[in-house]
Formats: C-alpha cells, structure tokens, sequence
C-alpha cells in the first residue's frame, strides 16, 4: 500500500473540525437528553491464533473467513482476532447467560479455526511470541492499522525502544507498532449519563490497581519473564510516540492513565485535544453544529476518531444509537483469559464496584491521592496479588488483603444493587475469592508451569501454550489449574 501523506492543510482542517467538535458537545452536554444509565455489560474480547504446536499463526483473515460471523472481527497483528458481545442485562442469571453466550461463540470460533490449521487462545500476551514474529508483515491487510503506523513512526521520527526491567530484562528496538498487537485484552464497557460520568470514571480509575492484581495474565513477552502483568508496559511503549526528548520534557504519552480526578466528562475530551496532536487527520463531510441546529445529534466523528487514538485505560466513548447519545466508560486495564468463566468473574467483580463505589456519600477518590491510584496500577502490574496497594482506611496492603477484606464485600453488594442472583454473584466472586486464597493468577500459573517444566525456555513456553489451551477450553477458572 503506498504510503498516505498529510498535507498541513489536512492537520489545519482536522484541527478546526476537532475544535469545533468539542464546542458541540459541551453544548450537548448542556442541553441535551442523553441516553440514561442502563445496566448492560458490553465486553470486546481480543484473542490469539496459534497453531497446533502453540506457535503464534499468522492467519486472522482465513480464520474470520471460516468464522463468517459479524460479531467477529480483525485485529492489529495477523495472529490476532477480536469479538464484540454486545450490551446484555446482568440481573437475574444474565450473568451467567453472558458466560454460556460467550463460550457457545467460542466453541463455534474454535471449531470453524481448527478447519484452517488454527486454534484460539484467550492470554494477555501470548507466550510462545518471539522477536522474529513482530514486524511490519504482521500487521493485518486493514489499511487503517497500515496508516496508523506510518503515523506513529512518523511522529517518533524514530524506532520504538522496548525497556522492561521486571524478573529479566528486556531491552530491544521495534520498527513498527505490531508489538502492540502481542496485548490482548478485555474491554469491558459502562454506560452512564452524563451527570454521573465523572464519578464512574474516577472510580473506575481508582480500582485499576486491584483489577489488574487479581486478573494479571502476561507473565511472558519474548520468552523472558517480566511482570505479572507484562500488557501494561508493553502497551505503554509500543504505541509512543514520544522519542526520548520529549519524554524528558514532560509531553504526555498517549497510552495514558491520566493526571487528576476530574469534574466532567468534558474534562477528558478537552484534554485530549489540548495536549494530542492528531494521528489519523482524517475529516468526514458532517458539520456538527449545523446537524445540532437542524434538531439532530452529530456524530462528532472527527472527536471520536481523535479519542480513539488516545489510549487511556479508562477511556471516555461518545456514541449515538437510534438517534440518541450516550455515554460509556471503556474499562481497559483487563487482560484475555485464563477461561470464559475467569473473563466473566472479572467483569462481575468490576461491575459490582461500579455499582457502589461511585455513589458513596464520601467518595473514594476524595480520600487518595490521584497519584496513589497510579501507582496501584504500576505496581499491581509488576507483582500481581502480592503488590503493595494504598487504600484509604487501610494504608497500604498486599492486593489479596484488600481484595478479600474490603473490595470483595462491596462487590457483592453491588452485584445485588444489579439484581444478580445470590448464587451467580457468588460463583464469579467466589473465583475472584479463590485467587486470592491460593494466590494463583494466569500470571502466577504461567510462571509455576514453565519452572516446573524446566529445561530449554522455548520448549518449556511451548509446552505450558499447549496446557494451558486444553484448560481453557475446559473453562475451569485458572486458581483450580494444577501444575
């Protein structure tokens, strides 16, 4: 594909068009009805394709071909695909419908790659991934994930440079962003009015920590042991754009966890614009004011485009369904896997701390320091359930304690605000329980199978890919998985 070229008249114009975006939604914000609070999960789930030897296979197209379902679709690297459930009540027993929707649409996913040689693997980073499958060959044939490299590398003006200090080291170069394709995660979304967004979010920013210590499933990248959660700093470099200068001068990354609590949802689309020059400059031919004035609801694509090149781990998402906006929290910290049934317990647990946290009467936000939940989040990553997390009343405390004494009972607390039923609530928050107790994560049962298999590190990653894939299919939740 040639390479596309912006001209300064196309940045000009995507500028001003962004800007203008902005001023439209505030006045949305102001005077529009949007869509309510619904309580609906919506989940986006990431995938690896592997072989039968556990290699990565770099087969996507075939395999969506064999899928020929909607719901299914690419993604960034030819060894990854992606699946969108869409928004589902969680009251009664849906959580569990959601679980069995989920595996039925993985049964048939997993049956129709085995007729081209492929097999589906739910993990954070897929195990058996070497250097030498991480170029620019691998990224999918979609031209947009073409255009967004160029872009990246054309800001950097340079290489990517990959430094992870964790149990080993890592230190290399990339020259394309496909090593952002080695995270897989689970996006999980919340809708919210507009008057309760900021709550949400600053939640949603405050249990960061906790979710990523208790769901952590990236031990692995490059066939060297790093942290538990390995996606976090992955996804942060792969998708720089700032070369060392920059860094050094304080410009903010755009995989980004942010700065302060904030006020407004207006607060995180402002600053996307303010501190973000654009990636993919593209405008489309909707005048947003104009369509406001004639009684309509814009799209506001050129913003929405924008903030999708803004990679926040709790992401603001503008959207309009049946004529109507509405407002989502795109919840990102997660990892892919272990199982189905780990996958739902995570999102129970997250979903039930948003059904409480927010609507405290002292919020937790105005007890820590935004700086506080960062670091949560940065140390959850390097050392899973037993990271030292702050947590107001608590101080600071091993992920586990916290999880079990404090955020586990408010969980179930908020999956009964949800309707859930007792016995469902309590079988997705008694696996969140069960890891804490054994202290097995996928992270964590990664890292014992490949030291009890010893031997030469790839065999051993290769060996531990094949287990663990016959065990996810069995959809036992990964504190259960012996050695």
């Amino acid at each position: 594909m040639p390479v596309v070229v912006f001209s300064r008249e196309d940045r000009r114009r995507y500028r001003e068009k962004v800007r203008r975006c902005l001023d439209v939604l505030a006045q949305l914000l102001r005077e529009s009805k949007f869509e309510d609070d619904r309580p609906l999960a919506g989940l986006e789930i990431e995938l690896n394709i592997v072989d039968g030897g556990g290699e990565p296979c770099m087969r996507n197209a075939q395999v969506l071909d064999a899928i020929a379902r909607p719901d299914w679709a690419t993604e960034l690297g030819q060894f990854n695909i992606e699946i969108n459930i869409e928004p589902q009540e969680l009251g009664g027993d849906g959580a569990r419908r959601l679980e069995d929707d989920v595996r039925a649409r993985l049964n048939h996913a997993e049956e129709r790659a085995r007729s081209v040689g492929a097999h589906l693997m739910l993990v954070g980073i897929l195990p058996t991934l070497r250097e030498e499958d991480i170029g620019e060959g691998a990224l999918s044939a979609n031209p947009r994930y073409r255009l967004l490299n160029e872009q990246i590398f054309a800001a950097r003006g340079e290489d990517l440079h990959l430094e992870i200090e964790g149990v080993e080291r890592l230190d290399t170069h990339a020259d394309s962003i496909t090593p952002e394709a080695a995270c897989t995660s689970v996006q999980l979304h919340l809708q919210v009015s507009p008057q309760a967004f900021a709550a949400h979010w600053n939640a949603a920013q405050a249990i960061a920590g906790p979710q990523v210590a208790v769901a952590a499933n990236s031990p692995y990248l490059f066939g060297k042991e790093l942290h538990h959660e390995t996606r976090i700093a992955l996804f942060e470099q792969a998708t720089d754009t700032r070369p060392a200068e920059l860094k050094a001068q304080g410009v903010r990354p755009r995989v980004w966890f942010g700065e302060r609590w904030i006020t407004s949802v207006f607060d995180l689309f402002e600053e996307n614009v303010r501190y973000f020059p654009s990636l993919l400059p593209l405008c489309d031919d909707e005048d947003p004011r104009a369509v406001l004035e004639q009684g309509r609801v814009p799209q506001l694509h050129e913003l929405t485009l924008h903030n999708g090149t803004v990679y926040r781990w709790n992401r603001p998402v503008y959207a309009v369904v049946d004529g109507k906006p509405h407002l989502r929290v795109e919840n990102r910290v997660l990892p892919a896997g272990p199982s189905v049934l780990d996958i739902v317990a995570n999102a129970a647990f997250y979903y039930g701390l948003m059904s409480v946290l927010p609507h405290h009467e002292r919020p937790i936000w105005s007890q820590m320091s935004f700086a506080a939940a960062e670091e949560n989040l940065y140390s959850a990553a390097r050392h899973g359930l037993e990271a030292r997390l702050y947590w107001p009343g608590l101080g600071e405390v091993q992920a586990d304690e916290l999880i079990l004494r404090r955020l586990l009972p408010l969980a179930y607390e908020g999956l009964d605000r949800w309707g859930v039923a007792p016995e469902v609530a309590a079988r997705l928050l008694g696996v969140i329980e069960g890891r804490c107790l054994t202290g097995r994560t996928g992270a964590a049962w990664q890292v014992e199978k490949v030291r009890a298999v010893g031997g030469d590190r790839q065999e051993a990653l290769r060996a531990m890919t094949l287990d663990y894939l016959a065990r996810m299919h069995a959809n036992e939740p990964v504190h259960t998985w012996e050695i």
